[in-house]
C-alpha cells in the first residue's frame, strides 16, 4: 500500500487515525489552485480486509474521481445506482448522502469549490447535481486520458499532487465576470453566523434573482438548499466527532427544535442521524480528521508565508467537508 500523510509540512499524520489495511494522503493544491480546489486526496487499502466492504459519503461540492483499483467500485446516490462508477468520473454538486461498495485498491479524488466549477467546467452545474458522469464527457477525452495515465505510472502516492497540480492548471480557464461573485456567495455559505442568505447576498450588493442565477449556475442548487445543506452538515459532523453520546445538543442553533434538524436529515441521509451515525464511518471520520489536519497545517505553514500566499489560503474556507472514494 502507498503511505499515508501529506507532503504538507507541520501535518501530525497519527491524527489521521486511518483504519487498519487502509492508507490515506491528504494534499494541499498548488497557490495558484486553492480558490478552486479544496484539497487533493488519496485512498489505498487491502484487498483482502476490505473486499465488499460499504462506506458513505457526505453530500458535497463535485469532485473529479479517478478509480486505480483493479475491482469495479459501486455508488448509490437516492434512487439512482451507479454499476460500476467510470474509471474517471465526475461527481456533481450533492444533495444526498451516497454509499459505496469497494473492493481495495487505490482512488483519488479532487475536490472542487463553486469556483473551480466555474474556472474548470464549462457547464451548468445544476444540470450535474446528484449525478456521476464520465469525466471524458465535461473535459477534453486526451486530457482526461493522460491524466489517468500519469496517475497509473506514478507511485500513487507522494508524486499525485505534482500530477494534478500540473494537469490541473493546463486547463483552468481565465477568470469570470462572476468570479467576485462566486467568491463572496461561497464566503457567506461558509459563515456560521449567516442566517439569510438573500438578505446576506443583498447587503452585498447582490438581488434575489442574481443571487438564485448564480447559486443555480455555479454551486447546483438554489440559495435555500445550499444554506440549509451547510447548517444539517455542520450539526451532523459535530455529533459525528463527539462518539458515542452524540446527542442533539450538537446541532446548530438556528434549528427550532429536534423535528426541524430531523426534517433535514431525512432529505440529505435518508434516514435519521442516529441510525446514520451508527452505520461504519471509520473510513469517512478519517478522511474529516486528515483533511482537518492538513488544512490546519497549511494554515500554520502560510502563516509563514508571503502575504500574496496567505490571501489565497484564506479565501478557500469552508469547503470539501466530504467527499471521499
Amino acid at each position: 500500500m502507498i503511505e499515508s500523510g501529506s507532503l504538507t509540512p507541520g501535518t501530525r499524520v497519527e491524527r489521521f487515525d486511518v483504519p487498519e489495511h487502509t492508507a490515506l494522503r491528504v494534499e494541499m493544491p498548488a497557490p495558484a489552485l486553492r480558490d478552486l480546489v479544496s484539497n487533493y486526496h488519496i485512498m489505498d487499502s487491502q484487498r483482502e480486509h476490505h473486499d465488499g466492504r460499504q462506506q458513505w459519503l457526505l453530500p458535497s461540492w463535485p469532485a473529479l474521481r479517478f478509480i486505480l483499483a483493479p475491482d469495479p467500485i459501486t455508488l448509490t446516490v437516492g434512487a439512482r445506482r451507479y454499476d460500476p462508477i467510470p474509471e474517471a468520473a465526475l461527481y456533481g454538486t450533492a444533495s444526498r448522502a451516497m454509499q459505496m461498495t469497494t473492493h481495495g485498491g487505490v482512488t483519488v479524488g479532487v475536490d472542487l469549490t463553486p469556483l473551480g466549477w466555474a474556472r474548470l467546467m464549462n457547464r451548468r452545474a445544476d444540470l450535474y447535481r446528484d449525478r456521476i458522469v464520465p469525466l471524458e464527457t465535461v473535459l477534453p477525452p486526451a486530457w482526461v486520458a493522460r491524466t489517468l495515465q500519469r496517475l497509473r505510472d506514478s507511485d500513487q502516492g507522494s508524486e499525485v499532487k505534482a500530477i494534478l497540480d500540473d494537469m490541473l492548471l493546463a486547463i483552468v480557464a481565465p477568470a469570470t465576470p462572476d468570479d467576485a461573485a462566486i467568491v463572496a456567495l461561497q464566503r457567506l455559505i461558509a459563515d456560521d453566523a449567516t442566517r439569510d442568505l438573500t438578505a446576506a447576498a443583498t447587503a452585498v450588493g447582490m438581488t434575489p434573482a442574481a443571487l438564485r442565477r448564480l447559486a443555480t449556475r455555479y454551486f447546483g442548487f438554489p440559495p435555500k438548499t445550499l444554506l440549509i445543506r451547510t447548517r444539517f452538515l455542520r450539526s451532523l459532523v459535530r455529533m459525528m466527532h463527539a462518539g458515542d453520546d452524540a446527542d442533539y445538543s450538537a446541532i446548530a442553533p438556528t434549528y427550532f427544535d429536534a423535528s426541524h434538524f430531523l426534517r433535514d436529515a431525512d432529505r440529505f441521509l435518508g434516514t435519521t442521524p442516529r441510525r446514520f451515525l451508527r452505520q461504519d464511518h471509520r473510513y469517512l471520520s478519517a478522511f474529516l480528521r486528515a483533511t482537518s489536519e492538513v488544512r490546519r497545517a497549511a494554515r500554520a505553514a502560510d502563516g509563514r508565508a508571503p502575504a500574496s500566499i496567505r490571501a489565497t489560503a484564506a479565501s478557500e474556507g469552508g469547503q470539501g467537508l466530504s467527499n471521499m472514494g
